[in-house]
């Protein structure tokens, strides 16, 4: 049973895998299912397993990849030793900010994808990933003891705006470069931070 279990790990990472190649060579358009499963070395068949079709697919790519991202960032935050949510929550950001810059094609898959729908299954723990991220990140808010109005909203207009403004800096350093818009990112950060504070300030 464990090998039957690891096989179809394997397939669907493969198909994974695939996709992703593709889907940032060719584009989804031009994409075909027959294009991915040939490409995998799986039977089609195999592919309707796990996915409806090739935006099922695309969907549950930018999910997967945003999940592996986020989970990368974590794991490297736990090896610091940081004393604040601000600097720990900046950390994560920064890895994240550090991966796109190196990893062009994941940027220009997620960038716009990276939707209300999609956030909202990146929040949750999906069925075959090890790793819920937003649950981490209500940990992390316990931790320090901060409160928020709205942590999920907040969390979604950071990394739209992360996503939507460093996507120009990085791939064609415009307007300025990412070592350039950072400063200016970060403290609009804080301030969508202080915006949604729940915290009584005596």
């Amino acid at each position: 049973m464990k090998k039957i279990e690891q096989n179809k790990i394997k397939k669907k990472e493969a198909l994974y895998n695939t996709a992703f190649s593709l889907f940032t060579t060719k584009g989804t358009t031009k994409t075909t299912i027959s294009d991915i499963v040939e490409k995998a070395g799986v039977a089609k068949g195999t592919f309707y397993l796990y996915f409806k079709d090739k935006y099922d697919i695309h969907n549950k790519l930018v999910i997967h990849k945003t999940t592996e991202m986020f989970y990368r960032a974590h794991e490297a935050l736990l090896k610091t030793e940081l004393n604040s949510f601000e600097e720990e929550f900046f950390f994560i950001i920064d890895s994240i900010l550090e991966e796109l810059e190196q990893n062009h094609p994941l940027l220009t898959l997620i960038y716009k994808d990276l939707s209300w729908g999609v956030f909202e299954s990146v929040c949750q723990k999906l069925p075959d990933e090890d790793y819920e991220f937003y649950q981490s990140y209500l940990e992390l808010l316990a931790k320090y003891n901060r409160n928020f109005t709205n942590p999920k909203l907040m969390l979604y207009t950071i990394i739209e705006l992360v996503g939507s403004t460093c996507y120009s800096c990085i791939l064609f350093q415009q307007p300025a470069s990412l070592s350039e818009y950072k400063p200016y990112l970060y403290r609009a950060i804080n301030g969508i931070l202080n915006e949604f504070s729940a915290d009584i300030c005596e």
